[in-house]
């Protein structure tokens, strides 16, 4: 009987051992590149299920909006202190552009994490980086204690690789987005290998100019 005790204790250890490393910043970024978003056939609904759930891990409010049937656009919501003030919009989109696995080195939904630190993965850049990028800063502001002034929210909106005609259109034509009160919207932008970022203004602004953001 101790032995078997001593057994299953072993094996307590190993297995949360195992669990715990893969609830990393990165393994939540692998797992989230792994989901197959590219046109012509984006698979929407099992990453927004995953971005609920992450949500929901650090206590942000979540909610989905179907303005067209099988395009969602989730909304993330962080309650600021004063949330009279005009709130802040972090946007993403869940798509990407069409993938053939011939030209690639690795496959394009693998999320194949290389010896030397790199990820190879559609999407990486253009832009679920961008769209964990929001949730982990969250997570570590969240974890010291921080609270926002103003409300911050974080849409990820579907078919912005095909122009976002049923995903940003939608959502920013909508009483939805009006009562959001927004004053400030941030986008993707390009990545950085350092510490030193490129910030555009306005650039190819396809739904802002739609709604010119009524701000």
């Amino acid at each position: 009987m101790p032995n078997l005790r001593l057994l299953f204790f072993s094996f307590f250890l190993v297995f949360f051992s195992v669990h715990s490393q893969e609830d990393t910043p990165i393994a939540r970024f692998r797992r989230y590149l792994q989901f197959k978003t590219a046109h012509p056939d984006p698979n929407y609904a099992d990453p927004v299920s995953f971005l609920i759930s992450q949500a929901n891990a650090i206590g942000l409010q979540s909610r989905t909006f179907e303005f067209v049937p099988s395009k969602p656009v989730l909304l993330l919501t962080w309650s600021g202190s004063d949330p009279s003030l005009p709130s802040v919009l972090f946007n993403s989109h869940l798509d990407s552009v069409p993938a053939r696995p011939s030209k690639w080195i690795h496959p394009p939904f693998a999320a194949t994490l290389t010896p030397d630190g790199r990820i190879y993965a559609r999407g990486a850049q253009d832009d679920k980086g961008i769209a964990m990028q929001y949730l982990e800063a969250i997570r570590n502001l969240k974890a010291k204690g921080f609270t926002p002034l103003r409300t911050v929210h974080i849409s990820y909106v579907p078919d912005e690789e095909i122009g976002g005609i049923d995903g940003c259109d939608k959502f920013v034509n909508s009483k939805e987005f009006e009562d959001l009160n927004v004053g400030f919207v941030l986008d993707e932008g390009q990545a950085s290998t350092g510490d030193e970022y490129r910030v555009f203004y306005a650039d190819r602004p396809e739904c802002m100019i739609m709604e010119q953001w009524r701000i």
